[in-house]
């Protein structure tokens, strides 16, 4: 299986939300996975992506599949990655 799994923090590269950061909430299929930023950290919403159009990086966070974007957001603070999700966003 791929990189991108459950809670892994990946790079989108196409679109205009190139370069952001998000998580990978749920695997849709073997072509697409549901990823968000959330909002409130990198301005990417709840969307669907597609696999080829995104960079997993060597960083996870700790969420079960179709998590809500506040136990994301905690998870992201508890594992002090807020930094690190805000880096190299075009905001």
């Amino acid at each position: 299986m791929s990189l991108v799994e459950i809670g892994r923090i990946c790079v989108k590269t196409h679109g205009r939300e190139a370069g952001k950061k998000c998580v990978v909430v749920e695997r849709v299929d073997k072509n697409f996975v549901l990823v968000t930023g959330p909002q409130e950290v990198t301005g990417i919403r709840r969307r669907r992506s597609n696999v080829d159009h995104l960079n997993p990086t060597t960083k996870k966070v700790d969420i079960k599949a179709g998590a809500e974007d506040s136990d994301i957001v905690k998870a992201i603070k508890s594992g002090k990655l807020t930094p690190f999700m805000k880096e190299g966003s075009l905001e």
